[in-house]
């Protein structure tokens, strides 16, 4: 690719740490004059990051950099891009692979790189590495971060599943490791939760060549968004299955949420956009793993803006507004998807639609719909 002097940034991130070493270690063998650099946040409780910068030769330097607000992860942003410009500024390298730590997401740091680089750095790519054996286990952990010793701050609420689904989700390549364990099963799984990334064996040369592929930060992000994410497609193999379940018809709130339990324990991940009849204009995001879901307000349905507001919005959102359009609903839909083993399809789906508004709960029309029990209401609007 064209860097146009830039010092070329791969991001390997990855829960899998035996994987992801090995990954950037290859890197550096495979790419000569390449430097990775990582931060150690295992460190975080003593009040410092500890950061190493070595080559296929081994360590070049270390460092300490000191919390910031009581964060490691603020403390990796305001140490990263500094560190990477004198890495360009020194002329010698070729490549400069930031190995992130366990917990650490690869958009955040993707974006910090993408933005305050400027006419130095350019992302050349992202990456997680993966040991397929470990992906299951990794996914239905439902341990918080800071009780399997891997927060990032004290605030950090995240749990293993769902910062292991983000990791694996947003990366467009996978670098996977040898593992003579793994299963057809595992493997179905992987394929199944990222359909649409390109695997790649860590002991290939592909790795070196998707190292500098490219990386549009802003398509990265729009693909995350809840209202026009890339959702996998339905699948069976090997005992894994993905149920595409979409909808028209809103959802009764009260039902749904006693369902709730039911329909996040389904599945090993679970994730979609989806509407309440008592919140007709408001897009709602479906994100679970590990036995915990997470339900947010992920703003209006385009439906519910005047048309002027639709210059605002980015243009992957409108055109994928536009191709699933309801000439009653709009945008508005369910649109939900379950990747398990060992999925109850008939069952999961039976859940679902006795959720929907029954056909004389739907006749009452939206103001109707506004004086069904605001079920939702402590997820949503949280008393602070």
């Amino acid at each position: 690719m064209d860097t146009r002097g830039r010092l070329p940034v791969v991001v390997v991130a990855g829960m899998h740490a035996e994987a992801r070493r090995t990954a950037v270690g290859n890197l550096l063998t495979m790419v000569p004059g390449s430097v990775a650099l990582h931060h150690d946040l295992s460190s975080a409780a003593d009040g410092t990051v500890r950061r190493t910068v070595r080559d296929a030769d081994g360590l070049l330097s270390h460092g300490e950099t000191p919390l910031v607000d009581d964060c490691a992860c603020c403390a990796l942003r305001a140490d990263l891009v500094p560190e990477l410009e004198r890495l360009a500024a020194d002329g010698a390298t070729r490549l400069a692979v930031v190995e992130l730590w366990d917990s650490v997401e690869p958009q955040g740091m993707a974006e910090v790189i993408a933005g305050h680089g400027g006419d130095v750095l350019e992302l050349s790519n992202v990456m997680t590495a993966v040991d397929p054996g470990l992906v299951l286990p990794c996914l239905a952990n439902g341990d918080d971060l800071e009780e399997a010793g891997l927060a990032a701050a004290r605030a950090d609420r995240r749990t293993v599943g769902d910062t292991w689904a983000r990791q694996l989700e947003y990366a467009p390549v996978l670098v996977i490791a040898q593992d003579a364990e793994a299963t057809d099963e595992d493997r179905a799984l992987l394929a199944q939760l990222h359909p649409t990334a390109r695997q790649v064996s860590d002991r290939s040369a592909d790795l070196a060549r998707a190292a500098f592929a490219g990386f549009d930060v802003e398509a990265a992000a729009a693909a995350q968004h809840p209202a026009c994410s890339r959702l996998p497609q339905q699948a069976d193999e090997a005992g894994v299955t993905t149920l595409v379940w979409r909808r028209r018809r809103p959802f009764h709130p009260e039902r749904l949420h006693t369902a709730l339990e039911d329909l996040v324990c389904a599945a090993a991940r679970s994730r979609g956009r989806f509407w309440l009849a008592d919140r007709p204009d408001t897009l709602l995001s479906w994100d679970a793993a590990g036995g915990a879901l997470v339900v947010e307000n992920a703003g209006p349905w385009l439906a519910a803006l005047p048309d002027a507001a639709w210059e605002m919005v980015p243009a992957m959102r409108r055109a994928a507004a536009t191709l699933d359009w309801d000439p009653e609903h709009g945008d508005r839909c369910q649109h939900l998807v379950f990747t398990s083993p060992a999925l109850d399809q008939d069952g999961l789906e039976q859940v679902l639609e006795s959720c929907l508004l029954t056909d004389a709960e739907y006749a009452s029309g939206p103001d109707g719909w506004r004086r069904f029990p605001a079920a939702f209401d402590e997820l949503l609007d949280p008393v602070s």
